[in-house]
């Protein structure tokens, strides 16, 4: 379904939402050169058109327990329809798997995961990934540092 194109004003108000989503309105319509009202319609629309999704607060994993960020590469063994549905099923019942990608490349998936320690990461492997019918071969990599991480998409 095709969108309008976001216009300067539109894409103001994202850059001011991504950074904060709990800014006012009055504040948003001054930060954005609008008054409110005119602000808070135009913000309706972009949330009712679905480029704005969802307002979340972003958490830590340090701080609540989840310092260990494992990126996983699978392959299955056929990439098949019914085979990929398997698959993707099994990962969105995981609440570890932060992220999952259908990829191109040697790997077919590519998954984010976050643990508590490298013994939580090997019960996932063995309990839950290993398990998902199809899966050929998984290769992991340990995060040692994150360098950079955003959530704000690049607007200019």
């Amino acid at each position: 379904m095709p969108t309008a194109p976001l216009d300067a004003i539109d894409r103001r108000i994202l850059r001011v939402l991504q950074e904060n989503a709990r800014i006012p309105n009055v504040e948003l319509a001054q930060a954005v050169g609008l008054s409110p009202s005119p602000c808070l319609r135009r913000v309706r629309d972009l949330e009712e058109r679905g480029i704005v999704r969802r307002y979340v607060g972003l958490v830590d994993p340090g701080a609540v327990g989840l310092p260990v960020s494992v990126f996983v590469q699978v392959t299955l063994e056929r990439q098949v329809e019914r085979a990929l549905e398997t698959f993707e099923t099994a990962v969105q019942e995981r609440p570890e798997v932060m992220e999952c990608y259908l990829m191109t490349g040697d790997a077919d998936y590519l998954l984010r995961v976050v643990v508590p320690d490298l013994e939580a990461f090997q019960r996932f492997l063995m309990d839950h990934l290993t398990r998902v019918p199809g899966v050929a071969s998984i290769k992991s990599s340990f995060a040692l540092k994150q360098v950079k991480y955003l959530t704000a998409l690049p607007l200019d």
